[in-house]
């Protein structure tokens, strides 16, 4: 039986009634193939995907039925297996936005665990997370589009001895025979070659997944360093699908743009798998998903063609699409726009409500969560900062920082601010490093989230922000997000974003970097100035504001502050070198 929402939720209260049904009684699929198996029982020759060939309305597209996604999760599943993919091998992906990623992503976690990969890693990177997943077989993109799949792939392979197959998905547009088997080298397969005359109506292995059999490996991070892989057992997936539909109140009826990239939890599990097990119809915009600039352009007119009724994206994608105007595109479809992943400015919540008449419903998330911990839904009235109800079955509770920044045992009261800390059945059970997972979780057991927040009166979770984003002034912590709301609020400013930079007096003091909306005149002391005025607490005051020409970002759209801080300190050991004053 596929995933049907319960009840509408409006409250907690909602969410604590689905509690009076234990859990096990509400999860119709034990591990991530059931719900496959659910769903192509109960929607059958309804479009589960569809590609986008090109981002115009009407053009080419590639749609693929429940049934037919079934069936090639089933050709997948027996092809890893007859590589010798067994219940604990991993499968790495490396692949863009397409319809593959989906057979390697459930056929994947039927066979063995799934490692999805960032193609904008560094190779060293690539390779890390491919031997401390113990990988044996990558999929990978036959073509190297705009991040170098293939030539990275040639090169992982060349490097790691321990990589025993890779699997070429051929380009979109490919012709059968462009490239013949004698052409590709020792130890690459053609995907469609490898699971052609695979039986497509059961799993040859006969495998029987248990809840808690791990399913993924994902990495956590940004571009650069050592990324940390996260453990995700099939139960953990499962409960994120089932937790997400109940307070979305996706089913059937609804039509998706899942332009997340399919490495990160949030296009895999909030923005797919809860999704198709529900019986939604997801599409995907292109190759280059979020980051193709045609499908920003197009994406109300793409909205109205579709007759999407859930918008999702990061805030900084949401503020490139408000740059989008409706050109008389009829949007009224939609009923439910969700973000995540990232702060949603005031600003542009505001400018949603106005210009598209859209209530932009917060959540929060993370990798160690499977993608999802909170919900504003559909209809939920809340203010910026909001995200929303607890999932069933899980429990938070907020506690105070100590002074050296680590969590304390003293629990805060209600609507006072605090780390985040949480218990759910979608915790993960731990890194593959065991020195990480000890520093992921108090002595008793609560995951901590390094999120910093307050549970409301309603008994909604509200952000603050990340404590590792926390500017600290001579003791004094200063949240940056009243920083960046302040600046946001002018006309000319597109993204903002505040970091503390090093200072030998007061430890850290706040600076901001901006980029500013197509082409304006205003310079970087009047915006100094600007933040004066209307940033109230004047340790807050930004000391600088820098103007870039694009906003670092990683790979899923989140401003990646670890450039800023390191743009921020530079700055710093410049006017030392120069010889002059910070303050």
């Amino acid at each position: 039986m596929a995933f049907y929402p319960a009840l509408p939720i409006r409250s907690l209260d909602d969410v604590r009634r689905l509690e009076n049904t234990p859990l096990d009684e509400h999860l119709t699929a034990k591990n991530t193939y059931d719900i496959f198996v659910n769903a192509a029982a109960a929607f059958g020759d309804k479009t589960a995907l569809r590609f986008l060939e090109a981002a115009e309305p009407g053009a080419e597209s590639i749609a693929w039925s429940y049934n037919e996604l079934l069936k090639g999760i089933h050709k997948t599943a027996n092809m890893l297996q007859g590589l010798g993919v067994g219940s604990k091998g991993a499968v790495s992906i490396l692949l863009p936005g397409c319809l593959e990623y989906h057979l390697a992503l459930w056929g994947g976690e039927a066979a063995g665990i799934i490692n999805p990969l960032n193609p904008l890693l560094s190779e060293e990177n690539l390779i890390e997370l491919m031997q401390a997943s113990n990988t044996r077989v990558l999929i990978a993109y036959g073509d190297d589009a705009d991040s170098g799949y293939w030539q990275k792939a040639l090169n992982i392979m060349a490097k790691l001895p321990s990589l025993k197959t890779v699997l070429r998905v051929p380009p979109h547009g490919e012709v059968l025979g462009d490239i013949s088997k004698s052409d590709l080298p020792v130890g690459v397969l053609d995907f469609y070659d490898a699971i052609d005359g695979q039986p497509d109506d059961r799993l040859v292995s006969g495998r029987q997944i248990k809840p808690d059999d791990i399913a993924a490996y994902f990495h956590t991070g940004g571009t650069t360093g050592s990324p940390k892989l996260a453990i995700h057992t099939h139960a953990n997936q499962v409960f994120t699908a089932w937790a997400s539909v109940q307070l979305q109140g996706i089913s059937q009826k609804d039509v998706t743009i899942n332009g997340y990239p399919l490495f990160h939890v949030a296009g895999v599990l909030p923005g797919s798998l809860a999704s198709l097990s529900a019986g939604v119809e997801v599409i995907i915009p292109t190759l280059g998903l979020m980051r193709n600039r045609e499908i920003v352009r197009n994406y109300w007119k793409l909205v109205e063609y579709h007759k999407i009724t859930v918008v999702s994206a990061v805030p900084t994608a949401l503020s490139a699409l408000a740059a989008v105007p409706l050109e008389g595109a009829d949007i009224s479809t939609v009923v439910f726009c969700r973000t995540g992943a990232a702060p949603l400015p005031a600003e542009l919540a505001e400018r949603y409500q106005r210009l598209f008449n859209l209530k932009i419903q917060e959540s929060l998330g993370m990798t160690e969560m499977a993608g999802i911990s909170s919900i504003t839904p559909p209809g939920v009235p809340s203010p910026v900062g909001c995200v929303g109800f607890p999932l069933p079955f899980s429990r938070y509770k907020i506690v105070a920082l100590a002074a050296n920044g680590d969590v304390s045992n003293h629990e805060l009261e209600q609507g006072n601010t605090g780390m985040i800390l949480a218990k759910s059945p979608n915790v993960f059970p731990g890194y593959l490093d065991k020195e990480a997972t000890s520093n992921a979780f108090t002595s008793d057991g609560w995951l901590i989230t390094g999120d910093l927040g307050f549970v409301d009166a309603q008994g909604r979770i509200n952000l603050n922000g990340r404590a590792k984003d926390l500017i600290i002034r001579s003791a004094h912590n200063i949240d940056p997000k009243v920083i960046e709301e302040a600046i946001a609020a002018h006309p000319d400013v597109e993204l903002c974003a505040a970091v503390g930079a090093p200072d030998d007096y007061a430890g850290e003091i706040p600076v901001a970097f901006v980029t500013l909306n197509k082409v304006c005149s205003i310079t970087e002391a009047e915006l100094v100035a600007f933040a004066s005025q209307n940033v109230a607490e004047v340790p807050a005051r930004p000391k600088s504001v820098t103007i870039l020409d694009t906003m670092p970002l990683t790979n899923v759209g989140k401003i990646y502050k670890p450039e800023l801080r390191r743009l921020a300190a530079s700055a710093v050991q410049q006017l030392k070198h120069v010889g002059q004053p910070q303050n």
